[in-house]
């Protein structure tokens, strides 16, 4: 597969490395040179892969608060 590079510099990836690799918008990529050559890679987001795995019911702002309020008194004391 070949891509061109624009005059910005910029360039598309091809439909067949976008599917294969699972891509899309907003994606991030990690270009290095290694030995004259450019490689690619996907930045794997971790955190994504736990994506509605833990439910949580509706919480309640004022205990939040207070807890909040009291670590912060045990940091400072």
């Amino acid at each position: 597969m070949q891509s061109v590079i624009t005059s910005k510099f910029q360039t598309t990836i091809p439909k067949g490395v976008r599917e294969r690799l699972k891509l899309s918008i907003h994606d991030t990529l990690e270009w290095k040179v290694d030995q004259g050559k450019i490689v690619v890679l996907p930045v794997q987001k971790e955190f994504l892969k736990y994506r509605n795995r833990i439910k949580t019911g509706p919480g309640k702002i004022e205990d939040d608060i207070h807890l909040a309020r009291q670590q912060r008194l045990k940091k400072y004391r």
